[in-house]
Protein backbone atom coordinates (compact mmCIF):
# COMPACT_ATOMS: atom_id res chain seq x y z
CA UNK A 1 0.00 0.00 0.00
CA UNK A 2 1.46 3.34 -1.05
CA UNK A 3 2.04 6.08 1.47
CA UNK A 4 -0.62 8.82 1.40
CA UNK A 5 0.41 12.16 -0.02
CA UNK A 6 0.14 15.47 1.80
CA UNK A 7 -2.91 16.24 -0.30
CA UNK A 8 -4.48 12.92 0.69
CA UNK A 9 -3.99 13.78 4.35
CA UNK A 10 -5.27 17.30 3.86
CA UNK A 11 -8.45 15.86 2.39
CA UNK A 12 -8.70 13.34 5.22
CA UNK A 13 -8.46 16.13 7.79
CA UNK A 14 -11.61 17.59 6.24
CA UNK A 15 -13.51 14.40 6.97
CA UNK A 16 -16.53 14.62 9.28
CA UNK A 17 -15.31 11.45 10.97
CA UNK A 18 -13.00 12.32 13.88
CA UNK A 19 -11.25 8.94 13.58
CA UNK A 20 -10.20 9.85 10.04
CA UNK A 21 -8.76 13.13 11.29
CA UNK A 22 -6.86 11.38 14.07
CA UNK A 23 -5.42 8.86 11.62
CA UNK A 24 -4.36 11.66 9.28
CA UNK A 25 -2.54 13.43 12.10
CA UNK A 26 -0.76 10.20 12.96
CA UNK A 27 0.38 9.82 9.35
CA UNK A 28 1.91 13.31 9.43
CA UNK A 29 4.81 12.01 11.52
CA UNK A 30 6.27 10.69 8.26
CA UNK A 31 6.47 14.18 6.77
CA UNK A 32 8.74 17.12 7.42
CA UNK A 33 7.73 19.85 9.84
CA UNK A 34 7.34 22.34 7.01
CA UNK A 35 4.95 20.02 5.16
CA UNK A 36 3.02 19.02 8.26
CA UNK A 37 2.49 22.42 9.91
CA UNK A 38 -0.24 23.77 7.59
CA UNK A 39 -2.21 20.57 8.07
CA UNK A 40 -1.75 20.56 11.84
CA UNK A 41 -3.07 24.11 11.99
CA UNK A 42 -6.24 23.03 10.19
CA UNK A 43 -7.36 21.03 13.23
CA UNK A 44 -5.73 23.00 16.02
CA UNK A 45 -9.20 24.20 17.08
CA UNK A 46 -11.07 21.05 16.09
CA UNK A 47 -14.44 20.46 17.78
CA UNK A 48 -13.24 17.00 18.88
CA UNK A 49 -10.87 17.36 21.85
CA UNK A 50 -8.75 14.25 21.10
CA UNK A 51 -8.03 15.68 17.65
CA UNK A 52 -7.00 19.00 19.19
CA UNK A 53 -4.77 17.21 21.71
CA UNK A 54 -3.01 15.24 19.00
CA UNK A 55 -2.55 18.36 16.88
CA UNK A 56 -1.01 20.20 19.83
CA UNK A 57 1.36 17.32 20.53
CA UNK A 58 2.31 17.29 16.85
CA UNK A 59 3.19 21.00 17.08
CA UNK A 60 5.64 20.25 19.88
CA UNK A 61 7.17 17.24 18.18
CA UNK A 62 7.54 18.85 14.75
CA UNK A 63 9.01 22.00 16.25
CA UNK A 64 8.84 24.78 13.67
CA UNK A 65 9.41 28.46 14.41
CA UNK A 66 5.68 29.06 14.15
CA UNK A 67 4.87 26.38 16.72
CA UNK A 68 6.12 28.37 19.71
CA UNK A 69 3.69 31.33 19.55
CA UNK A 70 0.80 29.01 18.71
CA UNK A 71 1.46 26.87 21.78
CA UNK A 72 1.94 29.86 24.08
CA UNK A 73 -1.37 31.29 22.89
CA UNK A 74 -3.12 28.01 23.70
CA UNK A 75 -1.42 27.79 27.09
CA UNK A 76 -2.47 31.29 28.06
CA UNK A 77 -5.87 31.72 26.44
CA UNK A 78 -7.65 28.42 25.90
CA UNK A 79 -10.71 27.85 28.07
CA UNK A 80 -10.22 24.08 28.30
CA UNK A 81 -7.73 23.14 31.03
CA UNK A 82 -6.90 19.89 29.22
CA UNK A 83 -5.84 21.85 26.16
CA UNK A 84 -3.77 24.22 28.29
CA UNK A 85 -2.06 21.20 29.84
CA UNK A 86 -1.44 19.74 26.38
CA UNK A 87 0.10 23.04 25.27
CA UNK A 88 2.40 23.10 28.29
CA UNK A 89 3.54 19.57 27.55
CA UNK A 90 4.12 20.36 23.89
CA UNK A 91 6.27 23.36 24.85
CA UNK A 92 8.47 20.95 26.75
CA UNK A 93 8.81 18.73 23.69
CA UNK A 94 9.60 21.78 21.59
CA UNK A 95 12.72 22.35 23.66
CA UNK A 96 12.71 26.12 23.10
CA UNK A 97 14.07 27.92 26.18
CA UNK A 98 11.76 30.86 25.39
CA UNK A 99 9.06 28.63 26.87
CA UNK A 100 10.59 28.97 30.34
CA UNK A 101 8.72 32.12 31.35
CA UNK A 102 5.28 31.09 29.97
CA UNK A 103 5.61 27.75 31.73
CA UNK A 104 6.56 29.38 35.02
CA UNK A 105 3.57 31.72 34.78
CA UNK A 106 1.32 28.77 34.00
CA UNK A 107 2.58 26.90 37.04
CA UNK A 108 1.94 29.78 39.42
CA UNK A 109 -1.13 31.36 37.85
CA UNK A 110 -3.18 28.46 36.50
CA UNK A 111 -5.35 27.01 39.25
CA UNK A 112 -5.73 23.58 37.64
CA UNK A 113 -3.42 20.86 38.95
CA UNK A 114 -3.20 19.20 35.54
CA UNK A 115 -1.77 22.36 33.98
CA UNK A 116 0.63 22.80 36.89
CA UNK A 117 1.72 19.18 36.49
CA UNK A 118 2.32 19.58 32.75
CA UNK A 119 4.21 22.82 33.30
CA UNK A 120 6.52 21.16 35.84
CA UNK A 121 7.17 18.23 33.50
CA UNK A 122 7.85 20.60 30.62
CA UNK A 123 10.31 22.64 32.68
CA UNK A 124 12.24 19.43 33.25
CA UNK A 125 12.16 18.62 29.54
CA UNK A 126 13.66 22.02 28.79
CA UNK A 127 16.61 21.08 31.05
CA UNK A 128 16.90 24.74 31.99
CA UNK A 129 18.60 25.25 35.39
CA UNK A 130 16.57 28.43 35.92
CA UNK A 131 13.65 26.14 36.81
CA UNK A 132 15.25 25.21 40.15
CA UNK A 133 13.27 27.61 42.35
CA UNK A 134 9.97 26.82 40.67
CA UNK A 135 10.47 23.08 41.00
CA UNK A 136 11.50 23.36 44.63
CA UNK A 137 8.23 25.24 45.21
CA UNK A 138 6.38 22.49 43.36
CA UNK A 139 7.66 19.97 45.91
CA UNK A 140 5.49 21.75 48.49
CA UNK A 141 2.31 20.98 46.54
CA UNK A 142 -0.47 19.01 48.20
CA UNK A 143 -0.92 17.11 44.93
CA UNK A 144 1.35 14.08 44.85
CA UNK A 145 1.41 14.05 41.04
CA UNK A 146 2.93 17.53 41.05
CA UNK A 147 5.55 16.37 43.55
CA UNK A 148 6.29 13.45 41.22
CA UNK A 149 6.73 15.84 38.29
CA UNK A 150 8.95 18.18 40.30
CA UNK A 151 11.24 15.40 41.53
CA UNK A 152 11.69 14.05 38.02
CA UNK A 153 12.30 17.53 36.61
CA UNK A 154 14.91 18.37 39.26
CA UNK A 155 16.78 15.30 38.15
CA UNK A 156 16.53 16.33 34.51
CA UNK A 157 17.99 19.79 35.19
CA UNK A 158 20.78 18.14 37.23
CA UNK A 159 19.89 20.13 40.35
CA UNK A 160 22.58 18.88 42.72
CA UNK A 161 21.47 21.44 45.31
CA UNK A 162 18.09 19.70 45.50
CA UNK A 163 19.46 16.36 46.74
CA UNK A 164 18.74 16.99 50.43
CA UNK A 165 15.14 17.98 49.67
CA UNK A 166 14.59 15.03 47.33
CA UNK A 167 15.92 12.63 49.97
CA UNK A 168 12.98 13.64 52.17
CA UNK A 169 10.78 11.61 49.83
CA UNK A 170 12.79 8.38 50.01
CA UNK A 171 10.32 6.85 52.46
CA UNK A 172 7.17 8.23 50.86
CA UNK A 173 4.14 5.94 51.07
CA UNK A 174 3.57 6.55 47.36
CA UNK A 175 5.70 4.07 45.40
CA UNK A 176 5.55 6.28 42.30
CA UNK A 177 7.21 9.09 44.24
CA UNK A 178 9.91 6.68 45.43
CA UNK A 179 10.44 5.54 41.85
CA UNK A 180 10.90 9.11 40.65
CA UNK A 181 13.30 9.74 43.54
CA UNK A 182 15.42 6.82 42.36
CA UNK A 183 15.39 8.04 38.77
CA UNK A 184 16.23 11.61 39.78
CA UNK A 185 19.06 10.57 42.08
CA UNK A 186 20.57 8.67 39.16
CA UNK A 187 21.13 12.08 37.55
CA UNK A 188 22.47 13.64 40.75
CA UNK A 189 25.64 11.73 41.64
CA UNK A 190 26.88 12.13 45.21
CA UNK A 191 27.66 9.96 48.21
CA UNK A 192 24.20 10.65 49.67
CA UNK A 193 22.52 9.80 46.38
CA UNK A 194 24.47 6.54 46.18
CA UNK A 195 23.48 5.55 49.72
CA UNK A 196 19.83 6.35 49.07
CA UNK A 197 19.86 4.33 45.86
CA UNK A 198 21.30 1.33 47.69
CA UNK A 199 18.41 1.64 50.13
CA UNK A 200 15.81 1.99 47.35
CA UNK A 201 17.29 -1.01 45.54
CA UNK A 202 15.78 -3.09 48.37
CA UNK A 203 12.37 -1.39 48.20
CA UNK A 204 9.24 -3.51 48.53
CA UNK A 205 7.93 -2.33 45.15
CA UNK A 206 9.56 -3.94 42.07
CA UNK A 207 9.46 -0.80 39.93
CA UNK A 208 11.22 1.21 42.62
CA UNK A 209 13.89 -1.48 42.94
CA UNK A 210 14.30 -1.58 39.16
CA UNK A 211 14.68 2.21 38.94
CA UNK A 212 17.25 2.25 41.75
CA UNK A 213 19.29 -0.58 40.28
CA UNK A 214 19.26 1.08 36.86
CA UNK A 215 20.43 4.34 38.44
CA UNK A 216 23.24 2.58 40.29
CA UNK A 217 24.38 0.88 37.09
CA UNK A 218 24.73 4.23 35.36
CA UNK A 219 27.44 5.11 37.90
CA UNK A 220 27.70 8.75 36.82
CA UNK A 221 30.76 10.64 38.07
CA UNK A 222 30.18 13.30 40.74
CA UNK A 223 30.21 16.91 39.56
CA UNK A 224 33.51 18.74 39.46
CA UNK A 225 33.84 21.12 42.47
Amino acid sequence: MSRPTIQDLSNQLDSENSRDRLMALAELREFSAEEALPLIKKVLYDEHLPVRSMAILALGVKGTDEAFPLLVKLLVEDEDYGIRADAAGALGYLGDTRAFEPLVRAFFEDTTWLVQFSAAVALGNLEDPRAFDVLMKALESQESVIQVAAIAALGEIRAINAIERILEFVQSKDWLIRQRVAEALGNLPSEKSHSALLYLAKDEHPQVRQAAVAALQRDLPPPTP
